[in-house]
This record gives structure tokens, C-alpha cells and sequence, in this order.
């Protein structure tokens, strides 16, 4: 039989490494091979491969319809993205079959992928796969299927203006117990820039304001939201990718975060523009207010795959400093004190305002401002006395208005 012949049969993608799958991008073009060995000379048929690649999601809801009526509601939906058919090995156009010797024989192929291509993403009710599968026909038997999967990575540049705008928010809430107002908490949080990529660190500047009797605890989460869309429902799950708990606030009291981090870790890009599956990230800044549900203040993320150009870290930088260096504004007070006198600020004596000796500058100045001061060093203005200089000599006779 053709199978006890069959020593290897699989397919192998450029650019793989050794126990991981390929990665591409949209647009680029996949080359492989697919790898037949035999033992002896076999009789083969057609050799076809065939590229796919979807998003499907699917999830079940229970749903009763009266006291003891039960049923089972089932939501599917896919969207097809890559479909690539090829013939590797075509069968002679006599009806014969091809008879291959014993070795090992390779069959290259490559195709384009479209422009417009979801990243790969597994979920809990969805995925988004890409895989090639070779199929190898043969008289009078079963087909042999070899299957190998890709990666598909969309590219999200986060230097781009929308990404790299700052994102922030205010929000505020009352903390009640026993039908009664206890005072308020507020939250006002920025970040210096909406899109990031796994590995940064997310700096939060925030003001937490709890002007409560009880002590509140502010902390900070990365939160992870995957959408399954189908026939009109949605499911959604939410993860918590990354957090961190900052100092519990005393009740009248306010908390500053200057630029607190919060690191992303590696974690899957956004997926935003696929019809049945979105993955979606956000910066939540939550306060544990006791006997009050939390207060949630939530900034939108986008996670990218292009990581910030040195000039566009370089402007996110400065822009950060610019909101870091505003906080001073706050610890202005409402009433200004008096400025000091002027004996409290200049206590020594007046210097010489000659300038310095060329001894003194290890050579002779240049410039035209050194110029300048030696040209006004050497031909000094008058000194001042209430003499006049130019008096007359004689005192001038008063005229006669008769003569």
C-alpha cells in the first residue's frame, strides 16, 4: 500500500521557527513546500493545497419560557477572509496516474494574502485562524491530509495623531449609608497618549479627592474586552490583564499620582475592524468607596503592534513634562503673601561692574559684546557735578527795553 511507503508527508512555511507558526502580515506573500518522502516508488494521484482563513464565534444561551419549559439558544455567525486553491501534482490528462520513485520530493507554492486581514486571536466563544492544508490523492484509497497553521498580525501604527493624543477624564460620586450622604469621592486621571504596545509602561497622572468619613483605596487596571457578534446578540468577556493598588487615602484627605506605572504586558494587539469579533482595551482607575459601589473612571487604550518613533516618544515626552510641571498651579495659594523686603534680599555690598582682567579670563576676551565693554572701559562718561562747566565769563547786562 501507498501508506506503508509513505514516510513523511507535511508542509513546511518560510519563516518559521522550530515549534512555532509562521507569521505574516496583510498584503505580504506566504512561500512553503510541501515535503512528500517514500520509502519506495508510489503510485500517486493529484496533489491539491488549499490556504483558508476566518473568524467564527459561538455560544449557547439557556433560556426558559415558563415555570418548567427549558430550552437551548445557539448563536453562530463567521467571515471568511482567505480562501486559495492550488494543484500541486495534477494527474496526466490520459487518466493515468504519476508514479513517483523513492526519495524525497518537495512541491513549492505561494500565494498573495489580501490586504485586509483580522490578527489571529483565540477566545472563549471565537477565534480567528489561518492555516494551509495538502491533500494527497491516490487509485483506490484514502486521501492523506497534512494541515499547518499561520500567524496573521494586522499592523496598528500607534504614531499616528489620533493614537498619540492625551486621554483624560473626571468623574465623581456620592457615598451614601443609611439613607444618609456621607460627602463625595472624585477622580480626575490623564495619560499622555491613547495607543501603546505590549512591554511600555503607562504613566497615570490622577487626583483622588475623598471627601468622605471613611478611608477609600485607589487602584488601576488594564482591562481587556473581547465582543462575539452573531445574528444580531453579542457576549462579552472582560479580563484583567495588568493592575496595581496605590495607598489607601484617609477620609478628608487627597491623593496625587505623579505619573504612577502601570506596565502593559504581552499581550494580543486590538482587533477593531472585524465584523464578529472585537478585542478592545481600556485604563480603568477604580476607588473602593465602603458601603458604596466603586467609583470607575474609564480612559480607552488601543494596543499596537508599531512601537513610538524616537521623535514621537521624544514629543510624548515632552508633553508629559509639560503636564507633570502644571501641577504647581495647585499648590498656589488663594491669598498671596507679601514680597520681603529689599535688605533681606541683597545683603552684600555692590560689586564693580568692571569687567574682568584678561589675566583673570586666562586670555583676551572675543566678541563683540567683550568689544563693546572694553570700548565703554576706556572712554568712561563725564562724572557728574553741579558746577556747570560752561558757565560765561562775564555776566550778561540786562538790556534796556528803552534804548
Amino acid at each position: 500500500m501507498l501508506f506503508d511507503r509513505l514516510k513523511r508527508f507535511l508542509i513546511v512555511l518560510e519563516g518559521a521557527e522550530r515549534g512555532a507558526p509562521a507569521a505574516f502580515s496583510p498584503g505580504q506573500a506566504v512561500r512553503g513546500r510541501v515535503v512528500l518522502e517514500l520509502a519506495a516508488a508510489a503510485r500517486l494521484g493529484a496533489l491539491r493545497l488549499r490556504a483558508l482563513g476566518a473568524a467564527r464565534v459561538h455560544w449557547t444561551e439557556s433560556r426558559s419560557a415558563g415555570s418548567s419549559t427549558a430550552y437551548t439558544q445557539s448563536y453562530s455567525d463567521q467571515v471568511e477572509f482567505l480562501s486559495h486553491r492550488d494543484t500541486l501534482l495534477a494527474p496526466p490528462d490520459n487518466g493515468e496516474v504519476t508514479v513517483l520513485p523513492a526519495g524525497r520530493h518537495e512541491f513549492p507554492f505561494t500565494f498573495q494574502l489580501p490586504q485586509t486581514l483580522a490578527t489571529s486571536f483565540e477566545g472563549k466563544h471565537g477565534h480567528v485562524r489561518y492555516w494551509v492544508k495538502a491533500k494527497l490523492h491516490r487509485p483506490w484509497s484514502m486521501a492523506k491530509k497534512a494541515k499547518k497553521e499561520f500567524t496573521v498580525i494586522e499592523p496598528i501604527d500607534i504614531n499616528t495623531p489620533a493614537l498619540l493624543a492625551p486621554q483624560a477624564g473626571a468623574k465623581e460620586k456620592p457615598a451614601r449609608g443609611w439613607y444618609c450622604n456621607r460627602g463625595h469621592v472624585s477622580v480626575t486621571a490623564k495619560i499622555d497618549r491613547k495607543g501603546y504596545t505590549p512591554g511600555e509602561v503607562v504613566p497615570i497622572f490622577a487626583e483622588i479627592d475623598n471627601c468622605t468619613n471613611r478611608a477609600v483605596v485607589p487602584k488601576a487596571a488594564v482591562i481587556q474586552t473581547q465582543t462575539f457578534v452573531a445574528r444580531g446578540a453579542k457576549k462579552q468577556k472582560k479580563s484583567v490583564v495588568s493592575s496595581i493598588v496605590g495607598d489607601s487615602v484617609a477620609a478628608g484627605r487627597r491623593e496625587v499620582w505623579h505619573g504612577r506605572a502601570l506596565k502593559i504586558p504581552p499581550v494580543g494587539p486590538s482587533i477593531l475592524r472585524c465584523r464578529v469579533i472585537q478585542v478592545e482595551y481600556s485604563l480603568k482607575v477604580c476607588v473602593d468607596i465602603p458601603g458604596t459601589s466603586k467609583l470607575l473612571l474609564e480612559l480607552p487604550l488601543v494596543i499596537g503592534t508599531i512601537p513610538l518613533h524616537p521623535f514621537g516618544s521624544r514629543t510624548s515626552s515632552v508633553s508629559s513634562q509639560g503636564s507633570v510641571r502644571l501641577d504647581w498651579l495647585s499648590s498656589i495659594p488663594e491669598r498671596p503673601e507679601a514680597p520681603p523686603e529689599y535688605s533681606a534680599v541683597v545683603s552684600s555690598p555692590e560689586r564693580s561692574l568692571e569687567p574682568p582682567c584678561p589675566a583673570e579670563l586666562g586670555g583676551a576676551p572675543e566678541g563683540p559684546f567683550f568689544a563693546y565693554i572694553q570700548e565703554f572701559r576706556f572712554r568712561p562718561p563725564p562724572l557728574y557735578s553741579e558746577v556747570d562747566p560752561n558757565a560765561p565769563s562775564e555776566p550778561a547786562r540786562p538790556r534796556c527795553m528803552t534804548c
